[in-house]
């Protein structure tokens, strides 16, 4: 397949959420705080400290409330602007749980301080939603989508922000003619895996999946494709799993292996490998898959060094599209192919 570029791209997407992520479906709610406060204490700084050291922009794809520096509850709630969604798996009002306060008081839901730190390191700030919604779930509506998106367009632009790629939270896809309309212009797509396609049960798609980590398959090398709105998605490659539950007992060289694989074949074939993770996902073990990330970013930069490759954020990626055109059509064939139903994307969340 040809490709629309003159050097193979690597793409680093961060779903930054904190304890926003999975509050919903969480059963250990402290557990959850803990590495929410982890990933602030000991994460962030190793994040973009490696990707400064190898002068790389990643795109953090946000959660809006992470750009606020507290919140205030009033008789009309937390957020009363914001529509909140009714998804089927929570039984609680969408905003119980999320404590007011400030950042000092609730750090694992406000941070301000570390989005202006990555704004003024130059990264891209994405958005990965105000409260982090399954869009493609039919309990966010339309107006759910419209006021979470219209938050987090305020919030960012608050800041100086001017986000223009979008992360669906657990990747489940929806309201897209939104997105473009609130100034986005790129999103994350689905990884082009037989696994993720709709008719493959849950159970079975992260069994496959951990069996391509545990060999390390080569991921696939993507390439951006034009939505009929007008967004440019970017599809994922692969996934940076974290070291805890049954994961930990696949080598952390197998995950490294794997994802070195897909840089050096996004080399050759003149494509994308688009990784992907969420920093909360390093916090079970943070030094080491810090070490790993290392590794693959290194070995990106000292391909980029040597005039092989390059590493771009998602938004530059949409940029570049947009200038040379679609290169392979509309995509809309294969993106309904790999897509997830929302059901299945709320149970397999972060598998």
């Amino acid at each position: 397949m040809r490709s629309a570029f003159d050097l193979g791209i690597f793409v680093l997407s961060l779903d930054f959420e904190l304890a926003w992520g999975s509050r919903d479906i969480t059963t250990d709610p402290a557990a959850l705080l803990r590495a929410a406060r982890v990933t602030r204490e000991r994460v962030f700084d190793g994040l973009l400290g490696l990707l400064t050291e190898h002068d790389a922009v990643a795109t953090w794809a946000t959660v809006g409330s992470l750009f606020r520096a507290g919140a205030t509850r009033t008789r009309d709630g937390l957020y009363p602007d914001v529509v909140p969604p009714r998804h089927a798996w929570r039984t609680a009002p969408w905003f119980d749980g999320v404590p007011d306060g400030t950042e000092a008081t609730a750090p694992e839901f406000y941070a301000r301080s570390l989005v202006l730190r990555l704004r003024d390191a130059g990264q891209e700030i994405g958005s990965h939603s105000f409260s982090h919604p399954i869009f493609g779930d039919p309990g966010c509506t339309r107006a759910s989508a419209r006021t979470d998106l219209a938050r987090c367009v305020a919030e960012a632009a608050a800041i100086g922000v001017d986000l223009r790629s979008f992360v669906f939270p657990r990747n489940s896809v929806g309201h897209l003619d939104l997105l473009a309309r609130h100034g986005f212009t790129c999103f994350r797509g689905p990884e082009p895996t037989w696994y993720h396609h709709a008719a493959v049960p849950p159970a079975l798609r992260r069994a496959a999946h951990l069996a391509d980590v545990a060999r390390a398959a080569r991921p696939p090398t993507v390439l951006p494709w034009r939505h009929p709105n007008g967004l440019w998605c970017i599809p994922g490659s692969a996934s940076l799993l974290p070291l805890d539950g049954p994961r930990r007992w696949i080598p952390l060289s197998r995950r490294v292996d794997r994802c070195v694989a897909g840089v050096e074949q996004a080399r050759r074939d003149r494509r994308i490998c688009h990784l992907w993770t969420h920093p909360i996902n390093l916090a079970a073990a943070p030094e080491a898959m810090l070490a790993g990330l290392r590794t693959v970013v290194g070995r990106a930069a000292r391909l980029r060094d040597a005039g092989q490759l390059e590493i771009l954020p998602m938004a530059e990626v949409a940029a570049r599209a947009e200038a040379v055109g679609d290169a392979e059509g509309s995509g809309a064939g294969a993106y309904a192919r790999a897509a997830t139903t929302p059901a299945e994307a709320a149970r397999s969340a972060r598998s």
